[in-house]
């Protein structure tokens, strides 16, 4: 197994809702570890650069408000696979297709507000840390 370091955000309602402790609490139950950890808002141009490869669907305005309505978690995860696990903790993008026990299966309620953001690759994911912790 190859140990990696993954991005995941926690979105504004996750936060709103306060569960942001019980979704961290998973990763590390799976035996990720927490390398970097933040709060903080993102702006509407970030939010833009960050979800650029859905700038053409429908769907788009309504992400860019729901990732700018709050405050937001930001972290870098590592462990064996991280990738992963955590897409698997994560669950499907749709949460009426996640299954139940994963984050989105357990807590969202409808696009675009599905609780989490996880990275998809190792270069999206060293893209996406760049982009939020820089160097």
């Amino acid at each position: 197994m190859a140990v990696e370091q993954t991005f995941v955000i926690i979105k504004p309602e996750a936060v709103e809702r306060r569960l942001t402790g019980e979704i961290l609490t998973r990763f590390e139950r799976k035996g990720l570890k927490i390398q970097r950890l933040a709060v903080t808002e993102i702006s509407k141009e970030v939010a833009k650069k960050h979800y650029a490869h859905h700038g053409d669907k429908p769907f788009f305005p309504h992400l860019i408000e729901a990732m700018t309505s709050g405050p937001v978690v930001l972290a870098v995860l590592e462990g064996d696979e991280a990738i992963s696990q955590v897409r698997n903790l994560v669950g499907a993008t749709d949460p009426a297709k996640a299954a139940p026990g994963t984050i989105r299966g357990d807590f969202a309620l409808r696009l675009p507000y599905n609780m989490i953001h996880a990275a998809d690759s190792p270069d999206a994911a060293q893209e996406e840390i760049q982009r939020f912790f820089g160097n």
